[in-house]
């Protein structure tokens, strides 16, 4: 089931996105008197479609993108044979390079203007949670895998980011500290003040989800029980709503990671767990922990954390900027993979990743939210000067207009076989990555 709801999220974000995206065509090669022949959501085989006017709608198949044919254009179809007789005022070709321009730019700014609007609605609807500095160093951090193997250790305190002061725990895993080799950490430990830095090669191990999680650092959790699962071994060995698990087999659990560790030690084996109740009376209950390490029920994290609303004004600058933070992150994330910093088979997700990202169970806010990220990724990837993108129509076009001189149809349609085979490579290999990723 979950593998379903992942399924059905990626092919509803995509279909949002490419639609938008292609619609941005459209639109524009209409205002300019352009004929469009075919608008296609997925590639064919066609499921279903309609004509309306001169142009056909329909869907595709194939999830995984989309195309507008627009007559005398040579795109993606390489219908190359209509191209000898003379244009006609309606064809792509006739038009003024500086209209054509903005035909292909159509897509791109109509996927940043959703980003820009999904970033932007989602800020002023849901506004902020955060953990502040002073409540994070209450209790320290919880040191993971990889936070360990750069210097970190369960408890400690970071006091400064760069040597400067920070607000919230969110400031210390943004994305861009992270690409940045030249970040570090003033940590204090016990009664020791030390820095800990993002080392080279820390995005491919950051990257590898299956050894390290994702995770280096988080925030340590008191925590509570919150629903437990009826039926489950929490459930049978008495376990309720609101108590806190003191210690378990005499070792103190004041801190959620410790609780889980302790489980993960007595995978398959009975525990004797010390439980504070809701009315402030403790008692010994005993749980048979499953293969899995877990007993059956929710936790509730106690920490307070921060919340904060913003005015529409306030969303509009905040999710604008948020926006094109992740089109920095991608250049920031694509000249570390082509100076050999980074590994594109780590960093790099195909359709499966992408659904991954989803989850297995439904949210809106996650979805949204992530629909919005990859508004603005699809932006920046179809504006890479690559043959058979937009962005590399966008190329040949500034070509002609700043030299006056338009490239043979010839040439356009030998960049765009070159450039078919370039996308068809990096789909295959991306797919094939999702795969040994997942099950390798």
């Amino acid at each position: 089931m979950e593998g379903i709801i992942m399924a059905a999220q990626l092919m509803l974000g995509l279909s949002i996105l490419v639609g938008v995206h292609e619609a941005g065509h459209l639109l524009a090669a209409k205002a300019f008197g352009m004929r469009v022949e075919k608008f296609s959501i997925g590639f064919p085989p066609k499921i279903w479609g309609f004509q309306y006017g001169e142009t056909e709608y329909s869907f595709g198949a194939i999830p995984l993108g989309g195309f507008v044919k627009i007559t005398g254009m040579i795109d993606e179809s390489l219908d190359v044979d209509s191209m000898s007789a003379e244009p006609e005022p309606w064809e792509f070709r006739s038009k003024p390079a500086w209209q054509r321009l903005i035909v292909m730019m159509g897509g791109i700014i109509v996927n940043v203007i959703t980003g820009i609007i999904i970033f932007v609605l989602m800020t002023y609807s849901q506004g902020e949670s955060f953990l502040t500095k002073e409540e994070l160093n209450k209790h320290g951090i919880v040191a993971y895998k990889l936070g360990e193997e750069i210097g970190f250790k369960t408890g400690d305190k970071i006091l400064k980011l760069n040597g400067k002061d920070y607000q919230k725990f969110s400031d210390l895993i943004n994305t861009n500290i992270i690409l940045d080799d030249k970040s570090y950490y003033t940590v204090k430990r016990g009664e020791e003040i030390l820095e800990v830095s993002i080392p080279k090669g820390f995005l491919d191990k950051f990257a590898d989800k299956k050894k390290y999680d994702g995770l280096f650092i988080g925030p340590q959790q008191p925590f509570k029980v919150g629903r437990v699962i009826i039926g489950s071994n929490a459930d049978k060995g008495g376990l309720k709503a609101n108590d806190i698990i003191l210690a378990v087999n005499d070792t103190t659990t004041n801190y959620f990671a410790d609780f889980k560790s302790i489980l993960a030690r007595n995978a398959g084996k009975e525990i004797k767990a010390e439980v504070k109740r809701e009315s402030g009376s403790t008692e010994l209950l005993n749980f048979e922990v499953t293969e899995e390490g877990t007993i059956g029920f929710e936790s509730m994290v106690t920490l307070e954390f921060g919340h904060a609303d913003y005015t529409f004004g306030e969303s509009v600058s905040k999710g604008t900027a948020q926006a094109f933070n992740v089109v920095w992150v991608n250049i920031q994330a694509f000249g570390k993979i082509f100076r050999g910093e980074v590994s594109p088979s780590k960093s790099l997700s195909g359709p499966i990743g992408i659904a991954q990202m989803f989850g297995g169970t439904w949210n809106w806010t996650k979805f949204w939210s992530l629909t919005g990220l990859l508004s603005m990724v699809l932006a920046f990837m179809n504006f890479l000067p690559i043959p058979a993108l937009d962005g590399g129509h966008v190329v040949f076009l500034t070509y002609e207009m700043i030299s006056g001189q338009k490239p043979s149809d010839k040439f356009l349609e030998n960049a765009q076989k070159v450039g078919m085979v370039l996308l068809l490579g990096l789909m295959g290999f991306a797919i094939f990555n999702d795969i040994f990723k997942t099950f390798f």
